[in-house]
This record gives C-alpha cells, structure tokens and sequence, in this order.
C-alpha cells in the first residue's frame, strides 16, 4: 500500500501560519512509544486501550488477539481512533482498521515491530506468532490491522503551537467494506 498523503490541510488554530507539514504527524507516529486506540462497544459504549504500535506505509498499525475486547469491537465496527503524544505535536488519526493478512506487508510490519520494539516474531498463517506474547495484545496468533486515515488532527504543543486538520480521499473502505471480521469474534 503507498502512502496516503491528505487531500487536504488547514490550520485550526489561532495561529494563521500555513498547516503543519502531514510528514511531521506521520513522524510523531513513527517514533510514539505507544498508541492509544479507541474502539466502540456493540453497545456504543467507547474503548479505549494502549497499544503497541508501528507506522508502516502511511498508515498505523497494531495487532489483537482475535478474543480480546478491541479485537471484537472492530469486528462489529471499523471505525477507530489512534493518538499519540509527541515531541511538540500530539497526533489523532480518525479512521476505519482493516485485517491485513497478506505476507508482504505481514512480514514488513514483523520487521517494524523487531526495529522499533526489539518484539520478534515467526509470521504464519496471515498472523503474528512468538512464544511470549505481547503485552498490550493477549496470547498469540495475533491479526494485524492497518488504520486507513480519514482525518488527522496535529495539535501543537510547543512554539509555534499551530495546529493542523487533514482530510483523506476515500479509500476502498470508506465505500461500504467493512474490516474482515476476526474469527470467532461475534
């Protein structure tokens, strides 16, 4: 998948300076520590979790066990929320996860993982294996999902503290595809 650049950007803030480059969000998200992921409930009640988390062409993306809570709400409903906290600039991306299950992009997000995070594992089967499991994702397999961004907040956090509103074209799951749902999950 290429990158998703915005079709568009406007500061949103006071500050009337030109909108924070997408590239400087996309770096907050490169280096986060963690992400915090927002589901929603089949009872519409929120979810919110952190997760580890890596930026893999243009997108964010986390993993789940299949019977965990966030597993099952984006089963029910794609719609999620990322956020990070970064060196200046606090990031939120509004989007819909989807599983992603095709061994290229399995194994460049395996090898993401390794870099950012020194977590190793075996890819097999359209998921994720280790023998220790992963703190914020349950026992293995693990599915990975990729974020496709709609919008993108960049909130400034120090001089200047401009912030910036990004817009995304539509992607194929924003016409009526909903995420594969994880298996077992209802």
């Amino acid at each position: 998948m290429a990158d998703r650049e915005p079709a568009s950007a406007r500061t949103i803030s006071i500050d009337d300076g030109p909108p924070r480059p997408w590239a400087q969000a996309g770096a907050c998200l490169a280096q986060a520590p963690t992400y915090w992921l927002a589901t929603v409930r089949p009872d519409g009640r929120p979810h919110l979790v952190p997760v580890l988390g890596v930026w893999v062409d243009g997108a964010p993306h986390f993993v789940a066990n299949t019977s965990s809570r966030k597993a099952q709400n984006l089963a029910a409903s794609a719609h999620c929320v990322i956020s990070v906290s970064g060196d200046g600039l606090d990031v939120v991306i509004e989007g819909e996860a989807t599983q992603i299950h095709d061994q290229p992009t399995l194994r460049r997000v395996a090898d993401a993982y390794a870099s950012k995070y020194n977590w190793h594992v075996t890819v097999r089967e359209g998921a994720f294996h280790d023998t220790q499991g992963a703190p914020t994702a349950g026992p293995p397999p693990y599915q990975l999902y990729r974020v496709a961004p709609t919008i993108g907040f960049g909130l400034g956090t120090s001089e200047p503290a401009r912030s910036t509103r990004w817009r995304f074209p539509p992607s194929h799951i924003q016409r009526g595809q909903r995420s594969r749902p994880a298996k077992g999950a209802q």
